[in-house]
Order: C-alpha cells, then structure tokens, then sequence
C-alpha cells in the first residue's frame, strides 16, 4: 500500500501543477529537472510506495544480489508561480501505476490545482538539429484550442504510452483539466536523452504560464548530446547508404524512405532491454530489426549484447 507524506504546509492559491515520468528520450523528465531548479521549487511532498510493486530486477554489486530500493515520487512547490512539480522516477505499470496515478490525482485535488500538464515524446524521420515541435492532446476541446494559440500542433491521431498519457483519461474522470505536451525526436535515439525537446516543452509551458528561466545549462546540455547525436546519426546514413546501393530496383522502397512506426521502435528499445537480462530474448530483436529492415541499423549495438558471454 503507498503512503502518501507531507513534509511541509504549503500555501497555495490555484495552482498548476506539471507531472512527468521517464519515457523515450528523458523528455518529460528532462523538463521537469530544469523547471525545479529554475522555479526553485522545494520538495513538501512523496508518495512512497510498496516495494513489491515496481521490482522487475535485482542489483548486483561484488557478486552480491540485493532489492533495489523504491522509485522516488516527489512533489514540489514553487511559491512565487504557484507551481506544484511532480517527479516519478520509473514508469509502473498495471495496479501499481494506477494507484500511484490516482494518488498523484488526490494531491491534485487536496492542493485545488486548476490543471496539469505532463509532456512526452514523439518520435518522427527528423534529424537530431531539427527544432523539435511541439504537439498537444488534452482532456477538454477548449483546452487543445487554447494550446494551439500558443503554436502548439494538435496531435490528430495515435496513443500516449505510459503514465504521462494515462493521466490525462484519469484527470478527466476527477474533472481535472489536464494537457499532455509531446516534443518530437528523431525516431532512431529513441534511448537517447534529448534536451532539445524537453525545452522545446519548456518553452511551450513559459509562455502558458508566464514564467521565465535560466537556459543556460541545458543549451550547453544540448551542445554535448549533438555531439554524441552527429556521429549516431552519420553511422544510420552510412548504414542506408549502404542498403540503397545493394537493392538495384528503383520501385522498391529503400530502407531511408521507410517511415518506422514509433511504437516500433519503443518495442525494439524495450527488447534490448529484455535482451539485455535474458538473452534468449535476442532471437525476438533480431526477428524484429528483420522484420523492419533494421538490422545493418542495429547491428553494432545488436551484438554488443554477447560481448560478455563467455
């Protein structure tokens, strides 16, 4: 059973709170890190929850397996925006997610917050220096509509995996007005953290809720993923340059063209993931890269996974 601990009174007027979870490029936890320091929020609440609930693996350290401790929930609070933030460190799913999910909610509505917004990722065929845009989905048509007035695009179609996308549906059933901003990323760092989309959502928010902050880490943030970006995206053109040169057909659709389907590419990051533990599981991603021509992609990372098997 969680247990939800309020470490200091805070006063609040109406107050808007901002929620994130990890995701596929650290987006919506990548905004949130620099709005805390930014609007220098302080912590006055978690929510602790069962440890049972989130465990999926064991932590080694000298040979000795050990439980890993819980996932942090915390929530905190900016005076001078009246902003509650709110920080979960891991994705649960099932029961366990839904219970944090509704607690996160009756914080909502024990501190009167007006509306949330929560952010994600969306992947697109872009390169790592296209700005990254901004797409919304929300619970209430006047919500979207308002959204747009700040050049915001409205996501026509397609599903919000996770928590962040959850709550919208569960703030709806409360009455909560709730706002999921997504910031596309390219579609092949989908494990990649990317500041350029979490202050593209951070952008998006200032002049939603008229507040301003130091950017100045996560430019120089950006800066340094670009680096590591340009070298991950010139070895995948090299790759499907490569591919259109072997396949003389001119009406077969070359590898490059091919648009992947983001949730795709979620699935083949959660089996490497899986593989990762188990690598039995590899068959299932190399019969998935296969299967989407992915492969000569993947095939640095693909085999890295049996770098340490004996």
């Amino acid at each position: 059973m969680n247990d939800i601990k309020i470490y200091k009174k805070i006063d609040t007027i109406r107050p808007t709170m901002i929620a994130g979870w990890p995701g596929m490029g650290n987006v919506a936890l990548g905004a949130i890190e620099y709005l805390k320091k930014g609007l220098e929020a302080k912590r006055f609440a978690e929510i602790t929850i069962d440890p049972s609930t989130a465990l999926d693996s064991m932590v080694v350290d000298d040979g000795l397996a050990s439980f890993p401790p819980p996932p942090k929930n915390t929530f905190y609070y900016s005076k001078d925006h009246d902003i509650i933030i709110f920080e979960g460190e891991a994705q649960l799913v099932g029961h366990a997610g839904l219970e944090l999910l509704n607690q996160v909610l009756d914080i909502s509505t024990q501190f009167k917050v007006s509306r949330i917004y929560t952010g994600a990722a969306f992947p697109m065929p872009l390169g790592y220096k296209n700005a990254s845009e901004v797409y919304v989905a929300a619970n209430k048509p006047e919500l979207r509509d308002l959204m747009e007035t700040f050049g915001v695009k409205l996501m026509e179609g397609g599903h919000i995996s996770g928590l962040n996308g959850l709550l919208l549906g569960f703030a709806e059933k409360r009455k909560i007005d709730a706002i999921c901003l997504l910031a596309t990323i390219p579609q092949y760092a989908l494990s990649i953290p990317n500041p350029r989309a979490s202050l593209a959502i951070i952008e998006v928010l200032s002049k939603a809720l008229n507040f301003q902050v130091e950017l100045h880490d996560i430019n120089e943030y950006i800066k340094e993923i670009d680096e590591k970006m340009s070298m991950i995206e010139d070895k995948v053109k090299d790759v499907f340059s490569a591919g259109d040169e072997k396949h003389e057909k001119p009406r077969e659709k070359q590898p490059r063209e091919k648009k992947i389907p983001g949730y795709v590419l979620g699935r083949i990051e959660k089996l490497f993931e899986e593989a990762k533990a188990d690598k039995k599981k590899a068959m299932d991603l190399k019969r998935e890269l296969d299967r989407w021509d992915l492969y000569k992609a993947y095939e640095d990372r693909f085999l890295d996974l049996f770098k340490d098997t004996q």
